[in-house]
């Protein structure tokens, strides 16, 4: 049976076309909640809805986007979100900062800061006024921790963890609870990527690369997108959680 505390209420999903997107779109469908998930591609959000057990919907936003982000604010009026999850996000340049441009600076914050920023903006006062609602910012273990040659994702991340405790502390009063979701390295394509242009660059195997990373960790592994998808739910089960960044790093910021 579907969880109480999800059950009858509605998340919208950013980045919920694929990755850990959609296995947060999964886990919250599972648990009961009418899941919205929104992506810049509308087949891969299709497929999300499709394999979701209960009911859902796919709608297309650039966050990074004004225009877009309030279109979509529009297209949802009738839609009560109660869970807003934001999770779009890019990787950016794996590369030395000296040699990174500007543009790919750019495209980095906007994506990972601006995205939330604008998003939160458009969904925040329909909480607010019902006093009620729950905003989880996916942050990541790079934002807590040096990662050498990610400086535009890592800072991104750390300002998405300042954003998340100022934010709390203004909605919080008013009844939304504001948290962070920190994932460590997840097993996917995202993470191969960036294996395989370490390797690239420093002149290794994509195994080096990826054993050299994960050693970090006290489980000596990477954790799964369904547990980044249990860990959401989970947080959205304990009252009184606010303001707070739930760690899901296999042990990877504690060594």
């Amino acid at each position: 049976m579907p969880a109480p505390e999800l059950a009858g209420r509605t998340a919208l999903v950013t980045g919920g076309g694929n990755g850990l997107g959609r296995a947060m779109c999964r886990a919250l469908s599972a648990a009961g909640a009418r899941v919205i998930a929104v992506g810049r591609t509308r087949e891969s959000l299709a497929e999300t809805v499709a394999g979701l057990p209960g009911a859902g919907r796919a709608e297309t936003c650039d966050v990074a986007d004004p225009d877009s982000v309030a279109a979509l604010a529009e297209l949802l009026a009738d839609e009560q979100v109660s869970i807003l999850v934001n999770n779009a996000g890019i990787a950016g340049p794996v590369a030395p900062l000296t040699e990174i441009e500007p543009p790919e600076w750019d495209e980095v914050f906007a994506a990972n800061v601006r995205g939330t920023y604008l998003v939160c903006r458009a969904f925040l006062p329909a909480m607010t006024a019902r006093g009620a609602g729950d905003v989880v910012n996916v942050a990541s273990v790079s934002g807590k921790r040096p990662l050498a040659r990610r400086t535009p994702y890592c800072a991104s991340k750390m300002a998405v963890l300042g954003l998340t405790t100022t934010l709390a502390a203004e909605v919080g009063p008013l009844g939304v609870a504001v948290n962070s979701l920190s994932p460590g390295p997840v097993d996917g394509p995202r993470m191969a990527r960036n294996f395989r242009l370490e390797a690239e660059r420093t002149g290794t195997t994509v195994e080096q690369a990826e054993a050299e990373f994960v050693s970090r960790a006290a489980l000596g592994r990477m954790v799964t997108e369904d547990e980044v998808g249990a860990a959401l739910v989970a947080m959205l089960r304990m009252p009184g959680l606010c303001a707070a960044d739930v760690d899901l790093s296999a042990g990877m910021v504690g060594r």
